[in-house]
Formats: C-alpha cells, sequence, structure tokens
C-alpha cells in the first residue's frame, strides 16, 4: 500500500471517527477510562522529566553565558522561552507519543487479532466511533493541562537547580522569568499541544484498528505507530511555528 492509500485510509477512518455515538452513559464510562489510562497514568513521567530537564536547561544556559557582561537574569529568560516554546510542548508530547501510542496501538490491534472489533461490528456497533473517540477526547482535554504542569515544573526545576549549584541566583532567575513576558508563546504551546494531541490518538489507533496477523503483527504495528506520530509531530511542529510565529 502506497503513503497515498494509507492517508486516503486514515481520513475515511476519521471519517467513521467523527459520529455521534449511540449511547451516551457508555461513551462517558469509556471517556473516563481513557482519562485514567491516557492522561493520568502518564502524569508522573511527565512530572520526573520536565523538573530535571528544566534543571538541565538553566545549568547549560547558565554555563555557555558565563561572562561578566551579561546579566545572570538573561539564564532565567532563556530557560522560560526554551521550555514554553519547545521542550514542554514538543518534547513531553514526543514521550507520550512513545508511551501512549504503543498502548493505543497495542490495546486496539488485539482486539482486531482477536476478533473483538469483528464481534462489535457484527453487532451494528461502530467500533471506530466507540473505540478512537473516546481516545481522541480523552488527549485533546487532558494533555494541555500536563503541558501546562510541565512548563511549571520545569521553569521551578531550572530555579531550584541554579539555587542549588550557585551558579545564579534565584532572585535573578526569577526576574528572568518576568522579562518580556508574551501570552501568546502560551496560546502557541496549546496549539501545538492540541494538534500534536490529536495526532497522538489517532495515528496509532489507525495502526492498530487495520493490523493484520498475529501477535507479531501487532507488536511490528505498534513500533511503526510510535515512529510514524514522532514524524508527523516534528513535521507538523516546523509548520506550526512557520504559520505561528514568523
Amino acid at each position: 500500500m502506497t503513503y497515498l492509500e494509507h492517508v486516503g485510509k486514515y481520513f475515511m477512518m476519521l471519517r467513521l471517527v467523527f459520529k455521534r455515538p449511540q449511547k451516551f452513559h457508555i461513551f462517558y464510562t469509556a471517556l473516563m477510562k481513557e482519562i485514567e489510562d491516557l492522561g493520568l497514568k502518564s502524569i508522573g513521567i511527565i512530572m520526573f522529566i520536565s523538573f530535571f530537564i528544566g534543571g538541565v536547561i538553566a545549568l547549560q544556559t547558565a554555563l555557555n553565558l558565563d561572562s561578566p557582561f551579561i546579566p545572570d537574569s538573561l539564564i532565567g529568560f532563556a530557560a522560560k522561552r526554551s521550555i514554553i516554546l519547545e521542550f514542554a510542548p514538543t518534547f513531553c508530547c514526543i514521550i507520550l507519543a512513545g508511551k501512549v501510542g504503543s498502548y493505543i496501538t497495542s490495546s486496539i490491534g488485539a482486539m482486531r487479532v482477536t476478533e473483538q472489533i469483528d464481534a462489535l461490528e457484527v453487532m451494528g456497533i461502530n467500533a471506530l466511533n466507540f473505540l478512537v473517540l473516546p481516545k481522541i477526547l480523552a488527549a485533546l482535554f487532558f494533555y494541555p493541562f500536563l503541558i501546562i504542569l510541565a512548563m511549571v515544573l520545569g521553569i521551578f526545576g531550572g530555579w531550584l537547580a541554579g539555587v542549588a549549584s550557585g551558579l545564579f541566583s534565584g532572585v535573578d532567575y526569577i526576574i528572568g522569568i518576568q522579562t518580556e513576558f508574551n501570552s501568546f508563546l502560551i496560546v502557541y504551546a496549546m496549539i501545538k499541544t492540541l494538534v500534536f494531541s490529536f495526532i497522538i490518538a489517532t495515528v496509532p489507533a489507525y495502526h492498530g484498528y487495520y493490523v493484520k496477523g498475529g501477535s507479531i503483527a501487532v507488536g511490528r504495528a505498534s513500533t511503526q505507530a510510535v515512529v510514524w506520530t514522532t514524524i508527523l509531530i516534528v513535521i507538523s511542529n516546523y509548520i506550526l511555528t512557520q504559520l505561528l510565529l514568523t
């Protein structure tokens, strides 16, 4: 199958996904479960990575700007920009693509190879709407919260690293954070997060839903889903940056 055929099949899948759920209470239960599986269970790894990466960004910035002519407040300013613009929305979503993407592909793919999806369709249930739509909404609703949490913890980690290492003072770091604050950068990060969240939920679902074979095929599909999700996040990141910041 060519790339164009995959793209056409992907959009045909989305057309079936975005239909009105048959029973709202069943859909609500599925949505709450997906919020827990895709969102709540990812909080720990996002908090851990954000805190330490924020510290690394601040320390590296301080070491590279070690000059008496450059104010220490620039460290906080540079760390803030790096975390808000790229680290929190892009890097964290790539991490989620690996963790969540493989889960989505393997769970849906296992249902496909064990003929559970065929059973749903025989009963007249729109399997794509039933399985994929709650995942999309859970990602769109919860991942912006995760990214905001990553921003806060990343900036705090940078402050703590500077204070603990003595490379710069906490006051100068806070002054740098407050310097030239542009609220549009948060909007830009949230727009990227929503686009990335949609990719994270739909691309792995596509690979899982159309998998053919047995458990080995499901494993291959999970790997392909993570790779393609990451590629699409990087490409869309470039396009959104061109559209929104230039």
